[in-house]
């Protein structure tokens, strides 16, 4: 099936919609940023181990390569010179930060690369002192001398890059700043000023909801249209979705999403050995995975067994995360074990369980996700674990709400649920590594889905706390949080576990 329109994007580009020359979606780069509306934006396949520090800083370094050719300006360009600020240079380095932008001036996108072929490219600009900008246009690149750390922030975001190149005379023949905002989104020095003002533009004039047939920002609006019309989140989701898709494109790119969530799945149990890094940190997946199977009969004594496989499944996507290995943001790297481990609960441990409850599931998962995108924030290094874990548990409870016969009501519930009992969780990754407490958070951010997701269903969909409520508070805390628990690896357990 083709796609019946240019793909949706967030500010300069997201993974789904750049091409080849540098445009986004066949539209200006210059212009004001629109918000991404399409589920496919949230669930982009990408590489560990950080959307925020590995796949949006990857977008954002070919986002300036792809300009600098078609601008004409390439075969010019005698020096390059990169600046990561903020959060990306404290913690850069343990998210493969600087990899990652290496990767993007080469050509790579997240989605297409290799991981099995990531050590040796990299090894060999090191080993070079060269870079082959776009695969083609050879230019000496020493990382040391000209990728820059700056612990200072960028105006509008932690999250700061600055890209310049020089020509023969010193001269700069293009600069751009860009922001990797969470969850892989970025966006340039215009989006983030449209993004941060105290009173953005309505709705409409960021094109969140041009020519859709049910245009939302909040959790209220998504309730409002189900309410209208009867249809439920998921039905809502896809009619919108069809704004760019026809529905059977819709439904086979969503089971491409389940099946390489399921095939993190399981290439994190069968990993071996340790992750890489200064923590020495063995894989625990693999060996929880061959007791669990192991000792099947054990399930017949343990009625809580069913939430070993569930912990399994959660750490087993992000341990291949933590190594580099292929995985989808849900809604970003750094949380993207909680929506597949309770998307497998639904799949291995509910009766009736079938691809078109999958469907209906990353759908709704979706939905709740844009609405966390559209009005708060993805992202560990402005809000802390709680727009990163705490979104994605979110997500997962009113997913699975769902797909369990869940009324929209109690789909928000479940939602609203999921986050209030995440509020306040600092990322505090130890050695900047998405590690500790990264992978045991994910697995109990989906047990925290699951229970939700009952205690909404348990209820009739009132409630006293809305999901939007829960939202606004999530950002508010997050702006009283102190930087050093904001993925800075400055305070918390960064700070109070000694590193091996």
């Amino acid at each position: 099936m083709q796609a019946r329109g240019p793909a949706p994007f967030s500010g300069i580009a997201s993974m789904a919609a750049r091409d080849a020359t540098g445009t986004t979606g066949g539209r200006s780069t210059t212009a004001r940023p629109a918000m991404s509306v399409s589920i496919f934006d949230l669930f982009k396949i990408g590489i560990g181990p950080s959307s925020s520090h590995t796949v949006g800083p990857m977008i954002a370094a070919r986002q300036f390569a792809c300009q600098l050719d078609a601008l004409g300006l390439l075969p010019a360009v005698q020096r390059l010179e990169v600046e990561l600020f903020g959060s990306l240079a404290a913690t850069g380095v343990g998210h493969g930060t600087d990899r990652a932008v290496l990767l993007g001036l080469a050509g790579h996108l997240p989605e297409q690369v290799d991981p099995d072929q990531i050590d040796a490219a990299i090894n060999a600009i090191h080993t070079s002192g060269q870079l082959a900008v776009l695969g083609r246009h050879l230019l000496p690149f020493v990382p040391r001398t000209h990728l820059l750390m700056r612990r200072k922030s960028l105006p509008y975001h932690p999250n700061g890059m600055q890209f310049h190149a020089f020509g023969a005379d010193g001269a700069i023949l293009l600069r751009r700043v860009y922001y990797s905002v969470g969850g892989g989104f970025v966006v340039d020095e215009e989006g983030a000023r449209v993004l941060n003002m105290a009173d953005p533009p309505p709705p409409d004039a960021l094109g969140t909801g041009a020519g859709l047939p049910y245009p939302y920002r909040t959790g209220a609006e998504l309730l409002a249209h189900c309410q209208a019309t009867g249809l439920s989140v998921a039905a809502l989701t896809l009619a919108n979705e069809q704004h760019w898709h026809s529905s059977p494109e819709v439904r086979r790119r969503l089971l491409h999403i389940w099946h390489t969530m399921a095939a993190a799945v399981h290439r994190g149990c069968a990993g071996r050995g340790q992750l890489p890094g200064p923590l020495h940190l063995q894989r625990r997946a693999p060996a929880l995975h061959q007791s669990l199977c192991a000792r099947p009969e054990e399930a017949l004594r343990d009625p809580l067994s069913m939430l070993d496989w569930v912990n399994l499944y959660a750490m087993a996507v992000n341990e291949e995360n933590a190594a580099g290995g292929r995985v989808v943001t849900a809604p970003t790297n750094g949380a993207a074990g909680v929506v597949p481990a309770v998307l497998h609960y639904y799949a291995r441990f509910v009766p009736g369980a079938n691809d078109e409850g999958i469907v209906q599931f990353l759908l709704t998962a979706g939905a709740i996700g844009l609405v966390y995108k559209q009005t708060a924030s993805l992202s560990g290094a402005e809000v802390g674990c709680q727009g990163e874990v705490g979104v994605a548990c979110s997500m997962a409870a009113g997913a699975l709400a769902a797909v369990l016969g869940g009324t929209p009501a109690q789909v928000e519930n479940a939602a609203e649920i999921g986050m209030e009992h995440n509020l306040g969780m600092t990322c505090d990754p130890v050695g900047g590594l998405v590690q500790i407490p990264c992978i045991e958070r994910n697995a109990m951010g989906a047990i925290k889905a699951i229970n939700a997701a009952r205690m909404a269903l348990r209820g009739d969909g009132t409630h006293v706390v809305s999901l939007d409520k829960v939202i606004k508070t999530m950002m508010q805390t997050g702006a009283d949080m102190k930087t050093k628990y904001k993925e800075t690896s400055r305070g918390g357990l960064a700070v109070n576990v000694v590193q091996c």
